[in-house]
């Protein structure tokens, strides 16, 4: 797999972690199946590397690690007893709730990465390589490309079938109110912005706190528990 070797976390690394979480978690439980989704498109992204599809990869293993560590951060904070960024919060809250979907659980861990985590990690990625966040435009492009191919089929296996159709209409109005590619749209404008106020750090935190609160916000709405399938439909 491919790794830095000035890196103190490698791709390998963070690979390995999500494979002992996921080890080690209920296949019910929310994080467990975020971590699934996230570590299915670590891996395609790692291959895609491997492959040299990406122009430079130095940068592509950048952004893919200080990505990966901030989701890998919010864990180790709930494991420790501490609160994980606003964004995180909900789906940790309701990581076993019984009235919540699985699509639900990988969209909700999704919106927290690509809407939060993702322009700070640009933000983290472009301090680690001294440069400019438009010299990481065509990675952070490519990369999202990857994630959007993965999304149709995350969809796919997570939602139910035809025949639940009308009992499903409140997950379909729920799983449409949410795009990735407005997410990651609005996640680069952020970390644009996040990256002009470096030299402002009491605005900058200002922005990533309202941030990190309003990508908080459409989780829980996302999250929103829906009647179980087997439930008699309301005449």
């Amino acid at each position: 797999m491919a790794q830095l070797a000035q890196f103190t976390t490698s791709v390998d690394t963070v690979v390995s972690r999500m494979r002992a979480l996921d080890a080690g978690l209920e296949a019910r439980d929310g994080i467990a199946v975020f971590n699934r989704v996230y570590l299915t498109v670590t891996e395609e992204v790692d291959r895609h590397i491997d492959r040299g599809e990406f122009a430079d990869p130095r940068a592509a293993i950048t952004l893919d690690v200080r990505f990966a560590e901030r989701y890998l951060t919010a864990v180790d904070a709930v494991a420790d007893g501490r609160r994980p960024p606003a964004c995180w919060r909900p789906l940790f809250q309701l990581r076993r709730h019984p009235g919540v979907r699985p699509v639900q659980f990988a969209l909700a861990g999704i919106n927290a990465h690509i809407g939060h985590d993702l322009a700070l990690a640009v933000v983290d990625a472009c301090r680690t390589l001294d440069c400019e966040p438009c010299a990481l435009e065509d990675e952070f492009d490519r990369v999202g490309e990857l994630l959007g191919s993965l999304e149709e089929r995350i969809r796919d296996e997570l939602t139910p079938g035809p025949d639940l159709f009308r009992i499903a209409d409140p997950l379909a109005h729920l799983l449409g109110s949410w795009s990735l590619e407005r997410a990651r749209d609005a996640a680069w404008s952020a970390a644009r912005a996040l990256w002009a106020l470096r030299a402002l750090p009491d605005l900058a935190g200002e922005f990533a706190e309202r941030l990190d609160a309003a990508v908080g916000l459409a989780g829980r709405m996302l999250l929103t528990p829906l009647p179980h399938p087997s439930a008699a439909p309301v005449t």
